[in-house]
């Protein structure tokens, strides 16, 4: 709607709290509307893209409203639909909308500001009057017509060009020019194609004789011929690269027929994403147990929004999704199957590829930006996939007709977006999406989240379960090694108990697979002086140092930092020092010496860096070019081996010793998980877990696979100390570089959120690593009852925050809301 004064409200990609208004000049109302993005000026000279929130004719109250730019788009980058889950993310987690902006734009779709100069047309210039820095400046702007301050920066050899540029807008020789520049280009391949006059058997013979001299070009032509079957009746254009490569020729030689009229080559834009082959149609058959699941899920929605599978490891709900996302397809509907990992995509696309071939598009954060950016596009567009997999920003998508949403691992810490903000989970976030479309939402796990199961037990959500391994093979046999003994009765073989090893060797000799849990990547995670005790810490983070072999260098895995092995005690001098502790590059290197002969790969932050590093080693090892695959938690998501007969869990303590009231229920999910990987074709599976603690009672309930007593036990110990799922939880996090500062600021906001909210503050606290990048860390806990409104408590602490930074106390003091953390 158009009006006689036309405004827009924005949203700008910065952290501000408030959207901002601007008038719309009458040569520019009729080309946009809501989910355009427009360049506006934000300050005295920056230029940014905003996305349009909202049109009207209302002039802000407080400040004159500045014209756009220029509009980007001839239709909207954002739908509606997106707009209001922004919003709601804002709203919940309490962040600013540039922030949700941030998160959920591709950055080949966010635009750049870069300060560009150019000659003053207007002025007629004496250069006798300019000195010889700027002489050159000018100089080049007559060849160039335009520079950025980095190319004048480089004509001069100088860094500092500024004063230069001052004194030459000063003396009117130059303009200076904000132009915005997209970083989103599209990918372009050059295809060569015969001119139609030697579609003429006289013509081309005349060719054949006038080439026979130049024998380069005469293999392109002739390469030409058999590539595009020109003389078949269904002649096609040929890529440059390809008809280069297999003639043997070079750019140069194709140019010069290029140049007498034998060829044009032009440049078409090509889609990066790289359409599926469509292997459509093989059919699907649900063995007796899935197919009741199914009924039951389909059941549980006629009356639920919200349904979860709660399966066992390999009970085959993957085969359940698979039917039903046929269901939604044959409705005209589309589908957002969520996973938590980069790591599953690999393997669920191909099996997904399998019933729906190219209706399929993948989006997660290893795409780079020019894909993200055409995915984007193509689901604005009518051509949009049917199906979405990715991870949690896949979320974000601007869908249409939305008809189910899976939610596979449903349990995953993954789907909580910690840093930076917003701080959503995307679980929770996709429920809401689900409602804004009216979709379905299906939950899928072995080991649900205790929120989510409790919320399926209360009738909120429907409950669906699945008890049995598909096709009737058996649960793995999970045993107990217990450390504490190995090491008395000296069975221990470097980090290995005797029954590890021994079952490893029978497996490598059965041409079976074996994978190796150990949530600690790196060589060695400490490095300790035997005399004095002194260990090495990162200089910007209170956390030791982690040894990487690879790079023979001491690590900090909080902000990068590196340094050369220490060889003597910086504290006593003593030369005594050692390494200590175990990682995967550790476990790596010894089963590689150990069995000799078996090939062993490695999964975990380093070795899956690149885009398709993931892809790589998980078909290694499903091609059993791998025998032993070593791994953080990345190999415990629901990844499908059937040849892996053997896991061991390495470290079963480690996980179980975390200060977080979750730190059971993770530590059963870890361990379930990662056993699950174990015996999924005919034979039955084993698993060792290794701990000092095998009457632990988590252990003992991964032992006997009990998630429903894991489940009771942690329920009443969380309504005994009010923790989700019976009172919510909001984290306050400060950070400041001085320690003694930010612990007075943080009591001074702790006594402020008491007297509102008494004894339901906890804190403050200094977290397990206080201190990261030369910050330190101060937290506060907030709990709300589950009957309280959580609006107003929220608008309460937003009042206490105001508060808090105005006073000149505090000044410098970062403040981070963390809505549900962990």
């Amino acid at each position: 709607m158009l009006f006689s004064e036309t405004y827009i409200d924005v949203i700008l990609p910065l952290g501000v709290p408030n959207m901002y208004t601007y008038h719309v000049p009458d040569d520019l109302k009729d080309q946009l509307d809501i989910g355009f993005r427009v360049v506006v000026q934000f300050g005295k000279s920056k230029l940014y893209s905003a996305i349009i929130y909202r049109v009207h004719s209302n002039p802000p109250k407080a400040y004159m409203a500045k014209d756009i730019q220029m509009v980007l788009d001839d239709k909207p980058v954002v739908n509606e639909n997106q707009l209001k889950l922004w919003d709601w993310i804002r709203e919940y987690y309490m962040c600013h909308p540039g922030d949700v902006m941030s998160a959920a734009l591709p950055s080949g779709l966010k635009l750049s500001s870069e300060t560009q100069v150019l000659l003053n047309v207007d002025v007629t210039i004496d250069p006798s009057i300019l000195t010889d820095d700027e002489f050159l400046v000018f100089e080049a702007l007559e060849i160039n017509q335009v520079l950025s301050l980095d190319e004048i920066s480089k004509i001069l050899n100088k860094k500092g060009v500024y004063p230069i540029v001052k004194m030459l807008l000063e003396r009117q020789v130059i303009v200076v020019l904000e132009e915005i520049k997209t970083k989103f280009k599209p990918k372009k391949e050059k295809y060569v194609k015969l001119n139609s006059v030697y579609q003429e058997e006289v013509k081309m013979k005349a060719l054949f004789d006038e080439l026979l001299n130049a024998p380069k070009q005469f293999a392109i032509l002739m390469k030409y011929i058999e590539l595009s079957q020109m003389f078949s009746g269904e002649e096609s254009a040929v890529k440059q690269k390809v008809l280069l490569d297999a003639s043997g020729a070079s750019s140069v030689q194709l140019k010069s027929l290029e140049k007498k009229g034998v060829f044009s080559i032009q440049e078409v834009i090509i889609g990066r994403l790289g359409d599926f082959s469509d292997e459509k149609g093989k059919d699907l058959v649900l063995s007796p147990s899935q197919q009741t699941a199914l009924e039951e899920v389909q059941s549980n929605f006629e009356t639920k929004d919200v349904v979860l599978l709660y399966g066992v490891t390999s009970s085959g709900k993957t085969e359940v999704y698979v039917k039903q996302i046929e269901d939604t397809l044959a409705k005209g509907k589309k589908v957002l199957y969520l996973l938590p990992e980069i790591a599953l995509t690999t393997q669920i696309i191909n099996r997904l590829r399998k019933y729906f071939g190219d209706q399929v598009g993948v989006y997660h954060s290893r795409f780079n930006q020019n894909e993200r950016v055409e995915i984007w596009n193509r689901q604005m567009s009518p051509k949009g996939y049917d199906i979405i997999l990715g991870a949690r920003s896949a979320l974000f998508l601007p869908f249409e007709n939305l008809g189910l949403i899976i939610i596979d691992e449903e349990h995953d810490s993954s789907f909580k977006q910690f840093e930076p903000s917003p701080r959503y989970n995307a679980r929770d976030s996709a429920v809401v999406l689900s409602k804004i479309f009216g979709a379905k939402v299906l939950m899928g796990s072995a080991t649900p989240a205790i929120e989510t199961m409790n919320n399926a037990l209360a009738g909120k959500y429907g409950l669906v379960s699945m008890t049995e391994r598909f096709g009737g093979v058996k649960m793995p046999k999970i045993v107990i090694a217990d450390l504490a003994k190995a090491h008395k009765k000296k069975q221990m073989q470097g980090h290995f108990s005797s029954q590890l090893m021994e079952e490893i060797k029978g497996a490598l000799d059965r041409k079976e697979q074996i994978i190796l849990f150990q949530n600690r990547r790196g060589f060695s995670p400490y490095i300790a002086c035997k005399t004095c005790g002194w260990s090495p810490y990162c200089t910007r983070c209170d956390v030791g140092l982690t040894y990487h072999k690879y790079l023979n260098r001491l690590k900090c895995h909080y902000c990068g930092f590196e340094r050369h092995i220490v060889k003597k005690c910086e504290a006593c001098g003593s030369h005594e020092v050692e390494l200590s502790g175990f990682g995967t590059e550790k476990i790596e290197e010894d089963m590689s010496l150990i069995f000799p002969d078996a090939k062993v790969g490695r999964m975990d932050l380093e070795t899956t860096r690149s885009k398709n590093a993931y892809q790589n080693i998980i078909s290694d090892f499903e091609d059993k070019k791998i025998d032993i695959l070593v791994g953080t938690q990345m190999v415990t998501k629901g990844l499908d081996f059937e040849n892996v007969s053997l896991v061991g869990v390495l470290n079963a303590d480690q996980s179980l010793n975390f200060q977080d009231f979750r730190a059971h229920e993770r530590s059963y999910q870890l361990m379930s998980q990662v056993a699950g990987r174990a015996g999924r074709s005919s034979k039955q599976g084993l698993v060792i877990i290794q701990t000092y603690q095998p009457e632990h009672p988590i252990i003992q309930q991964v032992v006997a696979g009990d998630y429903e007593g894991m489940y009771h036990r942690e329920l009443i110990q969380r309504e005994e100390f009010g923790y989700p799922p019976y009172q919510r939880l909001i984290r306050v996090i400060l950070k400041h570089a001085n320690k003694e500062k930010l612990t007075d600021s943080a009591q001074l906001f702790v006594d402020a959120l008491q007297s509102s909210f008494g004894s339901r503050v906890l804190g403050p606290e200094f977290p397990g690593v206080p201190r990261v990048r030369n910050r330190y860390i101060n937290q506060i806990f907030v709990k709300v009852e589950n009957a309280a409104s959580i609006n107003r408590v929220k608008n309460m602490l937003v009042d206490h925050m105001v508060v808090f930074k105005q006073n000149k106390v505090n000044s410098g003091v970062q403040v981070i809301i963390d809505v549900d953390p962990y």
